[in-house]
């Protein structure tokens, strides 16, 4: 990697630049596919750095760079908020009420723009096509799926690789990479089932849909427990159940809201059956007058790192940053819509992770085993990724993947 020194000296000097931009976003968070402040600050500073630009999918942004011939890589940053009211005290604190960057996309973007700014200013150490892609609404699956039915594979030059990162809640300055799933696939469904309302006192007058989702949720766990292999990956959440108004009122219907998360699509396909079946059975045996509705929603594709493509980078990211600052990681169960974009354009990608807690902090809740009380995970109101060296590290890892396809 020819440039790499004269890059990272740079961006060294730089970061100051990127502090201040990572605390104006954090102060300025969008909720999904309502991104436009967002949307509008990363297109200036694309504009600045020399990047052709352009919107896609409503609040996404895309930069890209050509630099001569040779190959093309994508990198692609999420961009929203949550509906979360932030608690960490921080004096670059969220100053949208009950909105917040509460998973790290802030930092997803001031790294990738610090990237982008420096891939533009050592143009004469790479050659090739740098493409910076800002997506809107992860957190709702609905983002990649917009830029996507707006014609993003014909919009942009087709890229020989993806990269994606994300901020974690493990020890700063670390990189975690694995092949095959690193993320789960995610669905969200709600089963809305039919009684047949009746005073409370004339049980005998009713079918009761309370009693008729109590049945579900139970016979519901036995998805996993006696229809899973053992040693499978399969989660079956039922987040909510909601049917009635009143104590003496016996309803005529109920709401349950599930969640999903699998490994597997053959697995996915055949939980979806059996909840499918289960409520079905449960309706007939319960004497429903109609059959029960399901609505999918929220529908997060597994992220499935490429073998070759996640070999080359950790290669590169061991050569970098030393074999001691890179792990690989296990799956996570949380899930995400970034594959939507290379498997639009059918090109391969890696998606790695980041630490962001203070050394210190991170190795005494793991002595104490009490990571999961101690450390703020994703989508907590005291989620705050420290600045430095996060946000270097963030930096480094999408230009030493860069580089790993496109440096002379």
């Amino acid at each position: 990697m020819a440039i790499a020194d004269d890059v990272f000296t740079s961006l060294e000097h730089g970061l100051e630049w990127q502090r201040d931009l990572y605390k104006e976003l954090h102060r300025n968070p969008e909720l999904s596919m309502e991104e436009h402040r967002t949307a509008d600050r990363i297109e200036q500073e694309l504009t600045g750095f020399g990047y052709q630009v352009q919107r896609i999918g409503g609040t996404g942004v895309v930069g890209v760079l050509e630099n001569g011939s040779g190959r093309t890589v994508l990198s692609r940053a999420d961009i929203d908020a949550l509906p979360v009211t932030e608690a960490t005290g921080l004096d670059y604190a969220s100053e949208n009420e009950g909105v917040m960057h509460a998973c790290g996309h802030d930092l997803h973007i001031a790294s990738l723009l610090g990237a982008a700014k420096l891939m533009a200013a050592h143009r004469d150490g790479w050659a090739g096509t740098h493409v910076a892609l800002f997506q809107p609404g992860e957190e709702t699956a609905a983002g990649a799926q917009a830029m996507v039915d707006d014609g993003l594979a014909a919009k942009l030059p087709k890229p020989d690789v993806a990269f994606g990162q994300h901020v974690m809640p493990f020890e700063v300055g670390t990189i975690g990479t694995t092949a095959g799933p690193i993320l789960s696939a995610g669905d969200s469904l709600k089963v809305t089932v039919h009684g047949r309302g009746a005073h409370g006192s004339m049980p005998h007058n009713a079918v009761d849909p309370v009693v008729l989702a109590a049945s579900i949720v139970l016979r519901l766990q036995t998805i996993v427990s006696r229809e899973t292999k053992p040693g499978e990956f399969a989660v079956v959440t039922v987040g909510a159940s909601n049917a009635g108004t009143k104590s003496n009122i016996i309803p005529d219907r109920a709401e349950l809201l599930l969640n999903l998360r699998t490994y597997n699509a053959a697995l996915r396909e055949r939980i979806m059956a059996s909840i499918e079946r289960i409520v079905r059975g449960e309706c007939a045996a319960a004497g429903s007058p109609r059959e029960p509705e399901f609505e999918y929603y929220d529908q997060f594709p597994l992220t499935n790192n490429d073998a070759a493509t996640t070999q080359k980078i950790t290669a590169a990211f061991n050569e970098h940053f030393g074999g001691s600052q890179v792990f690989h990681a296990e799956p996570v169960t949380a899930s995400e819509d970034f594959s939507r974009i290379p498997d639009a354009f059918g090109v391969p990608y890696t998606y790695w992770t980041v630490g962001s807690v203070p050394a210190d902090m991170y190795r005494k809740a793991v002595e104490n085993g009490t990571v999961s009380q101690d450390i703020p995970a994703n989508h907590s109101p005291f989620f705050s990724p420290a600045i430095d060296p996060t946000l270097s590290i963030a930096t480094q890892a999408q230009i030493v993947a860069a580089l790993a396809y496109l440096a002379q």
